[in-house]
């Protein structure tokens, strides 16, 4: 057995099924492992940040990891924005890039390059492979090493002999840490502050504490104390729908954040920081912590907000507390123009039962969470890191971990065009998403910025940089060409129409929604 195979078998015993993966020369002996160990499934993406966005979308919904195959830095470099996504989301990947063999690094080949450095902006975790006998157990410890926790990226270089070289064994698989559990005097002192504080009082919350468990604990604090329940702007994934509990979620725009937490003098966080603007504007504040308001932890992201909600709820006497849920309100379907607004009504009319929705609809999809907050019950997947073109890959992922629920996919015509790759991907693999491509045609969100951050008025030429036109794109034909079927929906009817047909049929389609303003 070669060190490839040895790190195959051990990444199985240790419940890495998926390898998500682009590879190359390097990696030739990992692809011969994988053919011969039927127990992983691989997936190609024919773009890097197709497979580490999947990864990302993956490790959300599975609540484990998947492994990539990158090839050395260039292919790193390329899926670089999508496991700085996956960071900031705190799930757990095993990221496995291949490198030039040992004797042939020091030759400075056309392909060489720093791995490791390339790495360590969005790695909790590198490790360089020196000896096919040591492959299987530096796999084990990634593994563990990607739970965190937090969950995080484990990045595994490869180099390409300690692949072919042996013999070598698996290695026995090596437990994850736990995370901790919540600390009593914490607990007792977040407690009193909320009693205290009353209705000026506020949780902020993402990780574990939006899970289904964690929200019903929240409402309870809610109800017990008067505190309001907040989310961040973008959450790793929550339970949303009709009969869950519906946190505030923190706007983008910090003046507008501000607004909704005035008057707040206590904000506890649960697997959170406090909130701070996305940019730095001239004259404008960039911590959106009230003034004179405290900031208390009630369990930071490597701490189980789960176990810290329902150790709160306990400290409340609040166990028997009724939280405040969503009643079944769907809109009814739109007529007449498409526009976000009409486009949001229709999502949540018509949304399946248990549906897992990635969200990547920028500017244009602002409406949908308000509409879908008493839709069908499902799962809400966001942008995490702001590095666009997450979207579609995410989605691709979380259809691979959750071959039986249907996704939806929400996305931005600018950024899908970042990994448009994914739509083969899922034509490939028969994949249950619906995407939605919200064809505004132009980089609104640049258009927006652009008097924010106090550079004046745009000339045409200037413009013309957020315009996504001459020529338009032709979303229909682009998903047909990478084997997707799709419509293109002008009017709330048509878009209607191609919803109910996505949701309706199994495996992949598109509907290219033209708005108007």
């Amino acid at each position: 057995m070669n060190g490839a195979r040895s790190l195959v078998r051990t990444l199985i015993d240790s419940g890495v099924e998926i390898c998500f993966t682009n590879p190359g020369t390097s990696e030739i002996h990992f692809v011969a492992a994988l053919d011969a160990e039927p127990r992983m499934k691989a997936i190609l993406g024919l773009f890097e940040g197709v497979v580490t966005g999947a990864a990302d979308g993956y490790a959300r919904m599975a609540g484990k990891p998947a492994c990539t195959l990158l090839h050395l830095g260039p292919g790193l470099g390329n899926g670089l924005a999508n496991l700085h996504n996956a960071r900031r989301a705190r799930v757990p990947v095993v990221n496995i890039v291949g490198d030039h063999a040992t004797y042939h690094r020091q030759l400075d080949a056309p392909l060489t390059s720093d791995i490791k450095s390339i790495a360590s902006g969005v790695s909790s975790w590198i490790r360089v492979s020196q000896d096919a006998r040591t492959v299987a157990k530096d796999g084990a410890e990634a593994v563990a090493a990607s739970y965190g926790p937090p969950g995080q990226v484990a990045t595994l270089i490869l180099p390409a002999d300690t692949a072919w070289d042996g013999p070598a064994e698996p290695a026995p698989p090596v437990a994850p840490r736990r995370p901790a559990a919540p600390d009593d005097a914490t607990v007792e002192d977040v407690a009193r502050t909320l009693r205290d504080a009353g209705e000026a009082g506020a949780l902020l919350m993402n990780g574990s504490a939006l899970s289904e468990q964690g929200l019903l604990l929240a409402g309870q604090v809610a109800a017990s104390t008067g505190a309001r329940l907040l989310c961040d702007t973008f959450v790793t994934r929550m339970a949303r729908g009709a009969g869950r509990v519906n946190p505030g979620r923190v706007p983008y725009l910090g003046e507008q954040a501000l607004e909704l937490l005035r008057g707040t003098t206590r904000l506890v966080t649960v697997g959170t920081k406090a909130p701070v603007s996305f940019f730095a504007y001239p004259g404008k504040p960039n911590q959106l912590t009230p003034t004179g308001c405290s900031v208390l932890p009630l369990a930071e992201p490597s701490e189980d907000g789960v176990a810290a909600l329902a150790a709160l709820v306990e400290a409340l006497d609040a166990t028997t507390a009724v939280p405040v849920t969503v009643p079944d309100g769907r809109p009814g379907l739109p007529t007449g123009e498409l526009t976000p607004k009409s486009l949001a009504q229709a999502v949540a009319h018509l949304l399946p039962e248990n549906a897992i929705v990635m969200n990547e609809a920028g500017t244009a999809g602002t409406p949908v969470p308000g509409f879908t907050a008493a839709a069908a019950p499902h799962d809400w997947l966001d942008l995490t890191g702001g590095a666009i073109g997450q979207g579609m890959p995410a989605a691709s992922g979380a259809a691979v971990a959750c071959p039986n629920r249907k996704v939806l996919s929400l996305q931005a015509d600018g950024s899908a065009m970042y990994t448009v790759q994914a739509l083969w991907t899922q034509a490939r693999e028969e994949l249950d998403v619906t995407t939605v491509i919200f064809s505004n045609r132009r980089y609104a969100i640049l258009e927006m910025e652009y008097s924010r951050v106090g550079a004046g008025d745009p000339s045409a030429a200037t413009r013309s940089l957020f315009e996504l036109s001459r020529p338009d794109l032709d979303w229909v034909g682009l998903a047909k060409s990478m084997g997707v079927e799709g419509v293109r929906a002008t009017t709330a009817e048509e878009l209607t129409r191609g919803l109910e047909r996505g949701f309706g049929e199994t495996g992949p389609f598109l509907v290219e929604a033209v708005l108007g303003e």
